[in-house]
C-alpha cells in the first residue's frame, strides 16, 4: 500500500470513528477500518481490565471463526497468558522505548517483534490464521488495550512496514476512543440530574416518545408513575435545604430500588420535588404494585410527609393514548388528585373508567398560560 492510499486509510478511519453514535459503533469501526488499511481478513479491539487482570475482547470483525462473536458477551483472556502488554508498556515503554506494534505468525517468529505469546500462535493455528499485527493502544498515558489484525494461511506475511503502520492506526483508534468516552460523557450529564444521579426530564421526554411509538406500532403496554415528595418545603424551611436535598436524595434511592421491580423502568427526577417511573412492557397492575410500594417505602424516610403518586397507562380504560403529553398529562392529574386527597396509595387513572374524574380533568384544554402541570396543582391543592 503506498503512502496515499495509506494516508486515506487513517483519514476512513479517522472520520468513521468520528461518526460513531455510540461506544459500539465506534469499536467496530476501528476494528473494521485497521482491518480494511493493513489488509486482514478479521480485526479485533480488545480493552485491558486491570481490575479483573484480563483482555476483554469488545469486538470482532471479518471473517469469524467458530466460536466468535461479532459483539461476544464473554471472550476475554487472562493478562499472564500474553505477557508482552505489560512488558511493552510498562517496562520497555516506561524506560525510553514506544509502544511499537509486532507480527505473530503461525509458524512462529516473525519480522517486528519476536513472537512473544505461543497463545497466540495457538490461536492463530485453530482458527485458521496465518499471522496477526497486535498494537497497543495508549489513552490518557495508560496502556488501554490492543488492536489486533490477521490474515488467512497463504496470504503475505505482515511485515515491519506493517507493523509501524499498525502503531500509527491504534493511535488514531485512541483518539476516537477519547473523543467518544467525552461524547458519552456529555449525553450521560445532558440526561442526568445532578442530584439524586437519576435521569432528568430530558431522559424522560425522550424515552417516553419512543415508548408512544412503539405503543402505537405493536401495542406495547407504556406505564408512568408520577410522585410528588411531600412536606419538601417545611423541611427545607425547618432543617435546611440540606436536609431537603438529603431527603430528595433519599427518595430517589428507594424510587430506584422500587424500579428494579419493573424490568427495564427508567427512574427520573422530574425537577423540585417531583419524580416519575416509566415502564414499558410490564401490565398496569405490575406498575401500580410498584408504585404501592414506593408509597410505603417513603412513609418510612423518616423526613417529609411521605409522597403522593399518581399512575397511568395504556392498558387502563384511560381511552387511546396516542402522544406522550396525554400519558403525561393523566398521570399528572392523578398525582395531583392523590395529593388533593392526602392519599397514602396510588391514584390510577382511568379506574372508574373514561366517567374517572381523572381522566376528564386530564382531557380538559389547558386555562391561562401557566401551563397544565401548575393549572393541575392549583384546581387540587388542599
Amino acid at each position: 500500500m503506498g503512502e496515499d492510499s495509506r494516508l486515506a486509510a487513517v483519514v476512513a478511519l479517522a472520520q468513521g470513528m468520528a461518526a460513531a453514535q455510540s461506544s459500539r459503533e465506534a469499536w467496530r469501526a476501528a476494528a473494521g477500518g485497521a482491518c480494511r488499511a493493513l489488509g486482514g481478513s478479521f480485526a479485533a479491539l480488545s480493552m485491558w481490565e486491570r481490575e479483573l487482570g484480563r483482555l476483554r475482547v469488545l469486538v470482532n470483525v471479518g471473517e469469524l471463526a467458530e466460536g466468535e462473536e461479532g459483539f461476544p458477551d464473554d471472550e476475554s483472556y487472562p493478562v499472564h497468558q500474553f505477557a508482552e502488554i505489560t512488558e511493552f508498556l510498562h517496562e520497555r515503554w516506561a524506560g525510553g522505548g514506544e509502544p511499537d506494534a509486532w507480527v505473530e505468525v503461525a509458524e512462529g517468529p516473525a519480522e517486528g517483534r519476536p513472537g512473544y505469546c505461543h497463545q497466540r500462535v495457538a490461536a492463530l493455528r485453530r482458527r485458521g490464521r496465518g499471522c496477526c499485527v497486535v498494537a497497543p493502544i495508549v489513552l490518557h498515558g495508560r496502556a488501554w488495550g490492543e488492536l489486533y489484525v490477521a490474515r488467512p494461511v497463504g496470504a503475505p506475511v505482515f511485515g515491519r512496514g506493517d507493523a509501524d503502520f499498525a502503531t500509527v492506526l491504534a493511535a488514531v483508534v485512541a483518539a476516537g476512543i477519547a473523543q467518544t468516552e467525552r461524547l458519552e460523557e456529555a449525553r450521560r450529564l445532558a440526561f442526568t440530574d445532578a442530584l439524586t444521579g437519576l435521569a432528568n426530564r430530558r431522559a424522560v421526554d425522550a424515552r417516553l416518545d419512543e415508548a408512544i411509538e412503539r405503543h402505537r406500532r405493536d401495542g406495547a403496554v407504556v406505564s408512568l408513575v408520577v410522585c410528588d415528595v411531600n412536606g419538601l418545603k417545611k423541611v427545607n424551611d425547618t432543617l435546611g435545604h440540606a436536609v431537603g436535598d438529603r431527603l430528595l436524595e433519599r427518595f430517589g434511592s428507594v424510587l430506584s430500588l422500587c424500579g428494579a421491580m419493573l424490568p427495564g423502568a427508567l427512574a427520573a427526577r422530574l425537577g423540585g420535588d417531583e419524580f416519575c417511573l416509566l415502564s414499558v412492557g410490564p401490565s398496569a397492575d405490575e406498575v401500580v404494585k410498584a408504585a404501592d410500594e414506593v408509597c410505603r417505602r417513603a412513609v418510612d424516610l423518616g423526613i417529609g410527609d411521605g409522597v403522593a403518586c399518581g399512575v397511568a397507562s395504556t392498558e387502563a380504560p384511560v381511552g387511546p393514548v396516542h402522544s406522550a403529553r396525554r400519558l403525561f398529562r393523566l398521570a399528572d392529574a392523578a398525582q395531583y388528585r392523590a395529593k388533593a386527597d392526602r392519599s397514602d396509595r396510588p391514584v390510577v387513572a382511568g379506574r372508574e373508567g373514561l366517567d374517572d374524574p381523572v381522566v376528564r380533568l386530564a382531557d380538559e384544554p389547558p386555562r391561562g398560560a401557566d401551563g397544565e402541570r401548575r393549572r393541575f396543582r392549583g384546581r387540587h391543592s388542599p
